[in-house]
């Protein structure tokens, strides 16, 4: 019998219990976001912080921020997700856009589409151009979406017939977003009356060195980070290093990067194919299709339409194929050009892009989230391709070392245990405990094939070290079904037999 706070000597008498845990599993699964606050705000920099609402994020971040807009995005398609932010100091230049009153539109109601939020501002009887440009910024500047809880990522004045936007940050990611004056059923008293000249580029990405710092050993699954230039995708392999990173043996805290890039379909591509690494995952837009949400709030969408399944190992739904899952606050590109097709899609996958659709009601929805690895000592490899692989794992390895950790903890050591000792444990019981928990985790639709895994699962003693186990642990996943063929053979009759 095992004590872990009752002495095996005493002797006065008395009748005692010490409380100790059996050992309960659970899963829990951070999502990260990080982006940028409007200057002022009350976040701390570099400093990961919790979020649990839409509210909260914007208090924390301000209003019509990056991280406002992230924040928003991954709530509206996970309700429930652990959520935290981190705000990274923008560097660079700050660009500008500019709208023009043409001409004066007749009275009633005009809109202009920014960053997808249609602002509405009123043209009354006898306005001059100044006037509307007057209108346009206040509404603007005073822009809340009360359902969604959108703001405007750009700030606006008037001079003259001149509106001039200035975005809340510097940088180049903010040169692309989407304005226009879109054509509406009821009609736009601002169709034909106003242009939008092309954008004063901002310049400049921010160093993200001190925020990945910054995370330290605490546990975050999955990071939303908007930036894909070079460096900083540089930075997050590095922070996700296998040898020295968070998945480092001696860490073991895991983590993967998800970001978005917009470019041309050669360009995009090149960039996948420049990558190999198992632990980033590119959500690709096409650049000039007119596509109306920002880059950021396409990550921040795609990574929480898909966490929750990907963290959940519990039922099952993190091995789930995702194809046809819609993407709740993203709208399809204008230009139906940038719209994906099966062998733009099939391309893309083959060179480490995930890939998206629209559906016939026109939303965005998954059709595949992959990793950008595609090969092992220059072979093709495609074990760590699919996401859900990714969340499979860290599930699994928690999960085993949870039970080999409940059962096998501050225990001795030893070949055998003729005594049957609760204080020693052999490698045959360490063998043991590893093969229920992978046939528990048969059970919840993580892996499969307990029975081959049974006959090469070894267990043993180190020969050079007598404290150390070591276990050679071949783990069989369940696969997403992403493809079912069937060959429909018609016959005009059916022979008889």
């Amino acid at each position: 019998m095992e004590f872990n706070t009752i002495p095996g000597n005493i002797v006065a008498p008395l009748v005692a219990f010490e409380v100790n845990s059996g050992g309960q599993f659970e899963s829990r699964s951070r999502l990260l976001l990080i982006g940028h606050a409007n200057s002022g705000a009350v976040i701390d920099a570099n400093t990961p912080t919790v979020c649990p609402s839409i509210a909260e994020g914007r208090r924390l971040a301000g209003a019509g921020s990056m991280l406002d807009d992230m924040v928003r995005l991954v709530r509206q398609n996970a309700p429930a997700q652990e959520l935290w932010i981190m705000a990274v100091p923008d560097s660079g230049t700050k660009g500008s856009r500019t709208i023009t009153v043409d001409s004066v539109p007749s009275a009633g109601l005009g809109v202009v589409s920014i960053a997808g939020e249609p602002v509405q501002f009123t043209v009354a009887d006898g306005d001059a151009d100044s006037d509307v440009a007057a209108a346009i910024a206040a509404a603007v500047n005073g822009y809340f979406n009360g359902l969604s809880g959108a703001s405007l990522p750009f700030t606006a004045s008037a001079t003259d017939e001149v509106v001039t936007l200035t975005p809340r940050h510097n940088g180049a990611i903010m040169n692309g977003i989407d304005i226009h004056v879109p054509a509406l059923d009821g009609g736009n008293v601002a169709s034909g009356k106003l242009s939008i000249a092309a954008p004063t580029s901002g310049s400049g990405t921010p160093d993200l060195s001190a925020a990945l710092a910054a995370l330290g050993d605490d546990e975050f699954d999955w990071i939303v980070s908007p930036f894909s230039d070079a460096t900083n995708v540089g930075r997050y392999s590095d922070l996700m290093s296998d040898v020295s990173g968070r998945w480092a043996w001696n860490r073991q805290i895991y983590g993967h990067v998800f970001y978005p890039m917009s470019d041309t379909i050669s360009n995009l591509t090149t960039h996948g194919l420049g990558l190999d690494d198992r632990h980033l995952t590119v959500i690709p837009v096409i650049a000039s299709s007119n596509a109306p949400n920002p880059v950021w709030q396409w990550a921040a969408a795609i990574a929480g339409r898909i966490v929750p399944w990907l963290s959940d190992g519990g039922t099952g739904n993190a091995s789930r194929n995702q194809t046809g899952l819609v993407v709740e606050g993203l709208q399809a590109p204008r230009d139906r050009a940038g719209w994906l097709d099966y062998a733009t899609r099939e391309t893309f996958l083959g060179s480490g892009l995930s890939t998206w659709k629209v559906n016939t009601g026109g939303d965005v929805v998954i059709d595949k989230i992959i990793t950008t690895a595609r090969t092992f000592n220059d072979v093709p490899d495609t074990t760590f391709r699919d996401i859900q692989k990714i969340g499979q794992i860290v599930y699994s390895l928690r999960y085993f070392r949870s039970r080999l950790t409940y059962e096998h903890g501050q225990k001795a050591i030893a070949d055998d245990n003729p005594a049957n000792l609760d204080t020693v444990s052999t490698p045959t019981d360490i063998k043991a405990t590893f093969m229920h928990a992978y046939d528990e985790l048969v059970l919840r639709g993580i892996l499969e094939n307990a029975g081959q895994a049974a006959d090469v699962i070894e267990v043993s003693r180190n020969a050079d070290n007598p404290n150390r186990v070591d276990i050679h642990a071949p783990l069989d996943m369940v696969q997403p079904l992403d493809v079912i063929a069937a060959n429909a053979v018609i016959y005009s009759q059916f022979a008889s037999a």
